[in-house]
């Protein structure tokens, strides 16, 4: 007997499950584009159980007659190919005939679609590759393909679906391309009956982006358009300034179709190079029209990777669309003035630092010791509030000194003051020791020291916060919004208090102390960009170091920070607390150590 056996056509359509329908944003990316296929002017999405449970899409287009619906299940039927040189031409989104087999193979898949010139509907029900006969049915003109009970029959494929609020944060994703790239679409998305989107047609791609993204982005961006060799570019691209901490907001289209392009990507790093830190990356949403035949779509299952003909081609042209706008734009940033924080009432006298303060007590003991002992008993010494230092919270001091307390004053520690110290640039700090000298690199060593700091207030329950007196009120997302409702923990630990202020906003009423340095809206809505990325969504020690180290990085002294040298000898005394402060928490050095002897070498003063 042979070893080889024909599989028959449901264990085919299983096996394409596996490539196309990855989790239920797959099936919403399928339908979708066969709704834009269909010529549908308005597209309705109902998802239940973050589309685990039912996903129905509902759209006007051109629909199915009774025979067409029967065929719509088969393996590789598809209405949008009719011989091979089709395929060197698509124009369509769909194109392979896997997608409606793919799902009907792996739920309840029920569809119901009726054509402009029939009186009627049909209905088509099939229960993973079994399918009943179609019957008549009523219902508008389009279709509605309604999938229930992802994997149901396969235990093995739906375990590894995650949490209801991750898939559902793949679906916006999808959503959020398709309605990118289709302005006159009429767009809605419902999940678990509540309203997450409701886009018209016709809107700019300035007003889609403010909706999807907020009104803050969507200010920020700017218009490019470029016309050359075949090729047109088009879309916004953000400043420098409103930079984001990852690539999430990066959306390239080509002929409507969301790509990913190593090309493309490398362009707009180039194309930003210099004009902002490496570490962060550009919001951009462009789009690329070009003839068919000149790329080729047909390379990976998703379609979302495309072959170019000429890829030089492609990137240069990206490249100088971008770099063109960003060179002939004023990107000055504005000054802000930073929120009024609660700090309680300052006492009279002003504020002093924690190293001045310190300096003064012990001036007073030693006039205290040069009085005679009968002359007082006490010595009463109160300090007003100190100036907020390295994002250390304002307090007020008081101390009292008697004659049994004199010795522990004598023996107490004070950071000293190095002898011989300069600050190079605002950026490096240069230090004599006893074998040469160091250098520092006051951001990284900082950045260490509060990320440090950071851990281990967290370790002991939560970061001390302090509340605004009027609180920050930013745009969010709805993928951002439910990010915050679903992340209450974590904020409450990070000691950020968040409200809800009315649709779409959310208010900061507390913030962390140790980041006072940082901007509240700008963290906040860093943090939840974050939160509500797949990479880190399930990998909550992962993703609270991410946090801190960002947090650490936004809250350190910057390069070209000027230092007063009550800073510089805070900064001093905080390393010798820390045994990683040789490095910053992403790796950088933070000191580098030269000997009299390396010198000496390099000016060939060895051997004299």
């Amino acid at each position: 007997m042979g070893r080889i056996a024909v599989l028959d056509d449901n264990m085919i359509n299983m096996i394409a499950a596996g490539e196309v329908i990855e989790r239920p944003a797959s099936i919403v990316k399928e339908l979708l584009e066969n709704s834009i296929d269909a010529g549908a002017t308005r597209i309705t999405v109902l998802v239940e159980d973050g589309g685990r449970k039912r996903i129905a899409v509902t759209d006007n287009g051109c629909g199915m007659d009774d025979e067409d619906l029967q065929l719509a299940l088969e393996p590789h039927a598809t209405s949008k190919v009719r011989q091979a040189d089709d395929l060197h031409v698509i124009r369509t989104m769909g194109f392979r005939g896997e997608a409606l087999a793919s799902i009907a193979s792996v739920a309840q898949v029920t569809l119901i679609s009726r054509t402009a010139d029939s009186i009627q509907a049909n209905l088509l029900n099939c229960d993973c590759g079994q399918r009943e006969p179609v019957r008549p049915a009523s219902a508008d003109v389009g279709t509605t393909v309604d999938v229930r009970n992802l994997f149901y029959k396969l235990p093995a494929r739906r375990k590894f679906l995650r949490t209801a609020n991750t898939e559902m944060t793949h679906i916006i994703e999808h959503f959020t391309r398709i309605a990118l790239a289709n302005l006159s679409l009429d767009l809605t998305l419902i999940h678990n009956t509540r309203e997450t989107y409701r886009l018209l047609g016709g809107q700019t791609l300035t007003e889609r982006v403010g909706i999807l993204f907020g009104k803050e982005l969507a200010e920020t961006m700017m218009p490019i358009r470029k016309q050359e060799k075949g090729m047109e570019i088009s879309g916004l691209i953000g400043k420098p300034a409103s930079a984001r901490t990852s690539s999430s907001y990066q959306y390239v289209f080509l002929n409507r179709r969301f790509i990913r392009d190593k090309f493309i990507q490398h362009a707009v790093r180039q194309a930003y190079q210099g004009l902002m830190e490496p570490n962060r990356y550009p919001a951009v949403f462009l789009f690329l029209d070009m003839p068919p035949e000149q790329y080729d779509v047909n390379v990976h299952p998703t379609k979302v990777e495309v072959r170019f003909e000429n890829s030089n081609l492609v990137h240069s042209q990206v490249l100088a669309a971008l770099r063109d706008k960003l060179l002939s734009t004023n990107l000055d940033v504005g000054g802000k003035m930073p929120p009024s924080m609660e700090f309680g009432p300052l006492p009279d006298g002003g504020a002093e630092g924690e190293f001045a303060r310190r300096q003064r007590i012990l001036d007073a003991v030693e006039d205290f010791f040069k009085k005679p002992a009968t002359s007082q008993k006490t010595f009463e010494f109160k300090a007003q509030r100190h100036e907020p230092l390295f994002g250390e919270p304002p307090r007020t001091l008081s101390e009292t000194i008697t004659p049994d307390t004199i010795p522990a004053y004598r023996d107490i520690e004070l950071p000293i003051a190095p002898q011989k110290y300069l600050q190079v640039q605002n950026s490096y700090l240069l230090l004599t020791t006893e074998q040469g000298f160091e250098v520092i690199d006051q951001h990284a060593l900082h950045e260490r020291i509060l990320f440090e700091k950071l851990c281990e207030k967290i370790r002991q329950g939560r970061l001390a916060s302090q509340r605004f007196l009027t609180p920050v009120v930013i745009q969010v997302t709805p993928q951002q919004e439910e990010s915050m409702e679903h992340n209450t923990a974590l904020f409450d630990k990070l000691g950020i208090e968040l409200s809800l202020f009315g649709p779409g906003t959310i208010a900061i009423q507390a913030f962390p102390i140790l980041l006072e340095k940082a901007e509240p809206g700008e963290f906040v809505r860093n943090l939840l960009d974050t939160l509500a990325s797949t990479a880190t969504a399930d990998q909550p020690e992962d993703l609270l170091k991410e946090i801190l180290e960002r947090a650490a990085c936004i809250a350190a002294v910057k390069a070209g920070q000027p230092l007063t040298e009550t800073e510089v000898v805070q900064l001093l005394a905080d390393r010798q607390k820390y045994p990683q402060a040789c490095r910053c928490p992403h790796g950088r050095p933070a000191t580098l150590t030269f000997t009299v002897a390396e010198l000496e070498k390099q000016f060939k003063r060895t051997g004299f």
